[in-house]
């Protein structure tokens, strides 16, 4: 277990200690005092400590702190949230590694956790988090505590092929000693014109730890009607056209962080495909050069099969297509509704000199793409 101290979740034993350097972070306090500004200190956090009171795992942690906030993000911030999990086995004693498209930062898989919860499965997800957005110690304390596993960011090619290789071991020492189900992304951050496609290397850094069929992988994936950093996306495109060189900044994942748990999100859909080990056998006779492009080709299939299709979806096709082919999908309102949300969120766009036609297509493009790919997966 020594050998994963670097990068795992905290154990059952290390949670109070943790807890208690949590609260005592001048940095968390600071935090939390925008959520109560009317609380002392002293009540704030002897308000926590009643409440970690018979929390020994974490998730216990997870049940008692973070399903009451991601539920109150649910009802606040999206027009409900569903988990398709029909083509998962009836055993709910079975572990998985999803790996799924991605759409936000925090929530793909605190919603996950959630549902998993609500259809009583044994245990919700163990994630990994990327260093990168661990930027203040009680950050990383915090999601420690709510199952996440660090993916180290920005080293050198050496480095990263012997983290890849920790982190693979470790994955498969959580689904097969620990048994827990793992979350993962399909690729190395988000999809910014949602062309979801999964990345051979993920594929190869879950393999080096162990055989893939131990992992019992899971295509997963998440559709949201509405994504709330859609302008943001848009308008770092803009500013990588405009500057080849630019690079977001921290506060540019903490806005990025902070417009996806709060910002609007219309419907949330996550659907689960069949797991691999049901079909990864007929890519047994394939040259061992060609088995991860074969692997991530049908998983992207089976991910793109899986997508809920809003009307927005249709309407951004027809727009981009100058026509109204998909018409029978979308009402008039709808048209209205998806006119006024594309104008608001343009509006938000705070660069210098916003080039407002190649904004709007790029967003448009980002509502097209689940569509188009779920039409060719089909």
């Amino acid at each position: 277990m020594s050998e994963f101290d670097e990068i795992r979740p905290y154990e059952p034993e290390e949670m109070r200690q943790a807890f208690d350097d949590l609260i005592n972070d001048r940095q968390f306090n600071v935090v939390m005092k925008g959520f109560a500004p009317w609380l002392p200190k002293s009540v704030r956090n002897g308000l926590l400590r009643l409440a970690f009171t018979g929390v020994k795992t974490p998730l216990d942690f997870q049940k008692r702190f973070m399903k009451p906030v991601v539920k109150y993000i649910i009802r606040k911030h999206t027009d409900g949230c569903s988990f398709d999990d029909a083509l998962l086995p009836q055993d709910k004693s079975l572990r998985y590694t999803f790996v799924s498209n991605h759409r936000d930062i925090v929530l793909d898989s605190a919603f996950l956790d959630v549902m998993l919860v609500d259809k009583d499965y044994p245990t919700t997800v163990e994630i990994g988090i990327g260093d990168n957005l661990l930027i203040y110690p009680w950050i990383k304390r915090l999601v420690r505590m709510n199952k996440a596993f660090t993916v180290r960011r920005g080293l050198s090619l050496r480095e990263t092929l012997a983290a890849s290789q920790l982190m693979s071991r470790y994955i498969h020492y959580a689904v097969t000693q620990k048994h827990e189900n793992i979350w993962i992304a399909q690729r190395e951050g988000r999809a910014k014109d949602s062309d979801d496609r999964t990345q051979e290397a993920v594929l190869k850094m879950l393999a080096m730890g162990g055989l893939l069929n131990d992992l019992n992988i899971v295509p997963l994936t998440i559709s949201y009607e509405y994504d709330p950093c859609d302008y943001l996306k848009a308008q770092e495109m803009q500013q990588k056209r405009d500057n080849p060189t630019f690079k977001k900044s921290r506060q540019d994942d903490l806005d990025n962080m902070r417009t996806g748990i709060f910002g609007y999100k219309g419907r949330v859909t996550y659907r689960a495909a069949a797991p691999v080990n049901t079909w990864i056998a007929d890519l047994d006779s394939l040259p061992r050069q060609d088995f991860f492009a074969h692997l991530a080709h049908r998983m992207d299939r089976e991910l793109h099969r899986g997508y809920e299709l809003y009307p927005c979806n249709y309407i951004a096709a027809d727009r981009l297509d100058g026509g109204r082919e998909r018409a029978a999908h979308y009402t008039a309102d709808d048209e209205q509704r998806f006119a006024r949300y594309l104008d608001g969120q343009l509006a938000k766009v705070s660069i210098a000199d916003p080039d407002l036609p190649f904004l709007r297509e790029r967003i448009l493009t980002m509502y097209a793409n689940p569509l188009r790919n779920h039409l060719a997966a089909l």
